[in-house]
């Protein structure tokens, strides 16, 4: 969605994708957006919890920036942050931990970019109408633009359902695809529609909610309780039923995002199918009838070796190699 006070313009863009990777954006000086969010691993960096500025580590894994532009809701945690806008001002601002650290550094900032000649030709002419372009508002507003150009739509799936190019799914894949759209999985009853991640958002359907799902990746009290440095949904709302609920994330280019789910805790696609198969792992004890808060789209379930195989072929068939690399 792009928000009606924010409309798109290419010298938007142009500014946006530079302070994307501006380091002067953070209170070190060697930080930037494209530090968490690396073009190569689908804007995702390869850790299992992001590192702030200061080398603090973050409660959660950096969220791939695949067609961000659909969200119904950004971050694995909050359903109120509902525009890039909104989100940006998190890694921004954040102090527990300091993730880019602006806080208090926003004149010291703000001067540095004026000092730039460049800079101030770039935000004139993204900022035709505006008295004073340089601000932390103007900021956001072009990163987001940018972001907003962060478009996947020719992986090898792609092109055997939209093209029907029967030759770019290879067997395996084609019957891993059955098998993630298929009752014995249910894969696909989250991770449904163009992004695999549920409902999209765009402009005659501004409503569309994101998907929020607890996966019953821990139990520390044998009854679904999370850790609790993070809960979740929970943390927001304080309702029992929203303990451990994370957003549903995308697919698309999953194959060179891992580690995988919120806090990178597990290593491969084949540990993720292994803790889908046994029905959710729920740390430390393991499986738990009394666990009542696991997601009831989330059952047991038996596949062959090959079976698994194929299955993560298809998973591999969502990579879209222009994205990672086209940037």
């Amino acid at each position: 969605m792009v928000p009606a006070d924010n409309p798109m313009s290419s010298a938007k863009v142009e500014l946006g994708q530079r302070l994307f990777a501006e380091r002067r954006l953070s209170v070190t000086g060697q930080y930037a957006c494209i530090s968490c969010h690396l073009p190569e691993r689908a804007y995702t960096d390869g850790r299992p919890k992001a590192l702030g500025a200061l080398g603090d580590e973050t409660r959660r894994s950096a969220m791939s920036l695949t067609n961000v532009a659909y969200n119904g809701a950004y971050t694995w945690g909050d359903s109120t942050a509902k525009t890039l806008e909104l989100q940006m001002r998190q890694p921004l601002f954040n102090e527990h931990p300091v993730e880019l650290g602006l806080t208090g550094h926003e004149n010291q900032i703000l001067q540095s970019l004026s000092s730039d000649e460049s800079y101030r030709q770039q935000f004139a002419r993204a900022y035709a109408d505006d008295p004073s372009p340089i601000s932390i508002d103007n900021v956001i507003k072009a990163i987001a633009c940018y972001e907003r150009t962060l478009i996947s739509g020719r992986s090898s799936f792609d092109r055997y359902v939209f093209d029907d190019d029967q030759s770019a799914l290879s067997a395996s894949a084609k019957r891993g695809m059955a098998l993630f759209y298929s009752k014995l999985i249910g894969c696909s009853q989250c991770h449904s529609g163009i992004n695999f991640d549920g409902p999209i958002r765009f402009k005659t359907h501004e409503d569309a909610r994101a998907l929020f799902a607890n996966t019953g990746l821990y139990s520390v009290d044998g009854r679904g309780a999370y850790p609790e440095e993070d809960r979740g949904l929970f943390d927001l709302t304080h309702r029992r039923e929203d303990m451990g609920k994370f957003r549903i994330p995308t697919l698309r280019n999953i194959a060179v995002t891992a580690p995988y789910m919120h806090d990178g805790s597990i290593a491969t696609l084949s540990d993720v199918i292994d803790h889908y198969a046994r029905g959710g792992r729920q740390l430390p004890a393991g499986p738990s009838p009394h666990n009542r808060l696991v997601d009831r789209r989330i059952r047991a379930f038996q596949i062959s070796p090959e079976e698994k195989d194929d299955l993560i072929a298809f998973l591999q068939s969502l990579t879209d190699p222009q994205f990672i690399g086209a940037r």
